[in-house]
């Protein structure tokens, strides 16, 4: 397992970049020096996902980039717990919607995630009324496991255990 640290992780077309409790700290406090955001990012729900980050012990979290812009940004509710069971969530700004950015960013994270920080199951909450996130976990081969009010909780379980990047690569469609 990790140090409790994120890494940076490649994908096809986009790098998620770490981000550190002072990263975070400046983001909340506006300060985007250093970094080139992208049309619309930060987007609205960045400030909260940076406001979890600013602590020494946050849990993973990324900046999304593509083509050396931040055009987002995802990450998990905390380190997975003893069953290896984690939460995660990720946003990108409006103009880089619907390009498969999202499906590439979450697919890389869930990779690290099992590879990286001994996650088993990985698990995230969607507003019903979001068709875009539902369809991006649905590609990735997430399942539903449940509704609530106006939420779709879904999760993805690695099936084989030390799994290589590759093949957890191809578990996870998309």
């Amino acid at each position: 397992m990790t140090d409790r640290v994120a890494s940076r992780t490649v994908g096809e077309r986009v790098v998620l970049e770490p981000v550190t409790p002072d990263l975070a700290r400046a983001i909340v406090a506006g300060d985007l020096s250093g970094l080139n955001p992208g049309q619309g990012w930060p987007h609205d729900d960045t400030l909260d996902a940076m406001g979890m980050a600013t602590t020494a012990d946050a849990a993973p979290g990324w900046l999304i980039v593509v083509a050396d812009q931040v055009v987002g940004d995802c990450g998990t509710f905390g380190w997975p717990n003893e069953a290896g069971e984690v939460e995660i969530g990720y946003g990108l700004a409006a103009p880089f919607r619907g390009q498969g950015y999202g499906t590439e960013a979450v697919r890389a994270m869930c990779i690290w995630l099992f590879t990286e920080a001994a996650a088993r199951v990985i698990k995230a909450d969607v507003l019903a009324d979001n068709a875009a996130s539902r369809a991006l976990l649905g590609k990735l081969g997430f399942y539903v496991t449940g509704t609530r009010d106006d939420i779709v909780s879904y999760a993805f379980a690695l099936r084989q255990q030390g799994a290589t990047a590759q093949e957890i690569g191809e578990a996870l469609r998309g």
